[in-house]
């Protein structure tokens, strides 16, 4: 007679067996684990495919450790139009600064990369998608007038498929043009500002801040661009050329500088600073600035 295993053993090995160890990839569809999903900083092992991380993370993966300091947190949004949608605005805010620990989709502070002093700004797409309102705006740009202060780069991590939040109105919008205008004050300034792009960066803040980069970095498979490849379709009813705004297209047609992947990236950044460090001969600075990659590709070599 065949052994029969009890109930009471399949109950044991199932109460074994801890839960959570296991998650699906939104790239290739595989079931992956976990940890080693964590220990390549949230990247899938199988297709490459680079999961969004939170803005603390971000921070802790650039800067160098201890040099972290960070401005500007006593900012808070506030519901000027009285929005109501499906939810009141106020409600949503309130719910997302209880998900996140954060006050807002962004936080922007001092810090050092491979010893290059820079200030730093991360958007946060946990927080209502990381989308753009009036405090978002007004911390990005409060950061390129304190990078402007102190003369140092500017770098800004992009983690929005908000856009501008719509919940703000106009204020929301205004935040483009004076994420722009700080940028501009930095240009002229000849001081560095690199744009680094993550999935997905979509809409008010692809519009603005995120494409202005003198050098503009990629996470690859990122999806970019002002609205989505759906709605393009749909409007010029049109076949869309293959993996349309994604990073890999906008590097094939000139629009951004470098793809890296994030085991890769604080590296990348560290190098593109040392050479643009005033410590550096000027005219090859602001080589780099106007020529974009090609010049820090031969630095690699």
């Amino acid at each position: 007679m065949a052994w029969k295993r009890s109930k009471t053993t399949r109950q044991t090995r199932k109460k074994e067996m801890p839960g959570g160890l296991w998650m699906r990839c939104n790239g290739c569809g595989g079931m992956i684990y976990k940890k080693v999903v964590q220990e390549k900083q949230n990247v899938c092992p199988e297709c490459d495919y680079h999961f969004t991380i939170s803005a603390p993370e971000r921070v802790k993966l650039l800067v160098d450790e201890g040099t972290w300091e960070e401005c500007f947190d006593d900012i808070l949004p506030t519901d000027p139009l009285n929005f109501v949608a499906t939810n009141r605005y106020r409600d949503k805010l309130r719910d997302a600064q209880s998900e996140t620990g954060l006050k807002d989709a962004a936080i922007v502070g001092r810090g050092k990369v491979h010893e290059n002093s820079i200030v730093l700004g991360v958007t946060d797409p946990r927080f209502i998608m990381g989308s753009m309102g009036s405090v978002v705006g007004e911390k990005l740009t409060l950061g390129a007038e304190l990078a402007l202060k102190e003369s140092v780069p500017y770098v800004v991590v992009s983690g929005s498929g908000g856009g501008a939040r719509m919940q703000e109105g106009a204020l929301s919008l205004w935040q483009m043009a004076k994420t722009s205008a700080a940028l501009a004050r930095l240009s002229k300034a000849n001081l560095l500002y690199v744009s680094i792009l993550t999935n997905p960066t979509m809409g008010g803040t692809f519009a603005s801040f995120a494409s202005l980069g003198d050098i503009i970095i990629a996470e690859p498979k990122a999806l970019l661009g002002f609205t989505g490849p759906r709605v393009i379709q749909q409007t010029i009813k049109r076949e869309l050329p293959k993996d349309f705004q994604t990073s890999e297209f906008l590097l094939e047609h000139g629009f951004i500088d470098l793809i890296v992947s994030r085991k890769d990236l604080k590296d990348t950044l560290g190098r593109i600073l040392d050479y643009c460090s005033p410590d550096r001969d000027v005219r090859k600075a602001t080589a780099v600035r106007r020529r974009r990659p090609t010049v820090i590709l031969e630095t690699q070599k």
